[in-house]
């Protein structure tokens, strides 16, 4: 029996990863937000802004939610209250989840490098994996 795993899947799970997308991207500009004074030229803000976009289009979704998910890391040890843990530890989770489950079909990741299946042939041995 042959495993086939694809890095950009459709349906359902492509639109659950659409989604995701979408939540570490609004997230991650939220948090920003509430740590800068808010200030529409602060250099964190838009770097942020970009890096949600790009995030949210599917543009190098894995090394973007790296960074994102190292973000949400420092920023957790110096997190001043109970709520501010809980969210950057969710911001690292799902930023982890994301980096680790790729873009998924909807993206500009998936047009750019095309769909591709990898076919995982049967273990020559039955007894292992």
């Amino acid at each position: 029996m042959q495993r086939l795993f694809s890095m950009f899947p459709p349906g359902g799970p492509g639109f659950g990863l659409l989604l995701l997308r979408i939540s570490v991207a609004a997230t991650f500009v939220f948090i920003v937000t509430n740590q800068t004074a808010f200030s529409f030229i602060h250099p964190l803000f838009v770097g942020a802004l970009l890096v949600s976009l790009c995030l949210t289009i599917g543009a190098l979704t894995p090394y973007l939610s790296f960074v994102v998910c190292v973000y949400a890391l420092v920023n957790l040890f110096g997190a001043s209250s109970r709520l501010d843990e809980l969210l950057f530890a969710s911001l690292m989770l799902n930023a982890a989840a994301l980096a680790l489950l790729g873009p998924g079909a909807y993206s500009v990741d998936a047009r750019l490098f095309g769909r591709r299946v990898v076919v995982v042939p049967p273990p020559k041995n039955p007894g292992q994996f």
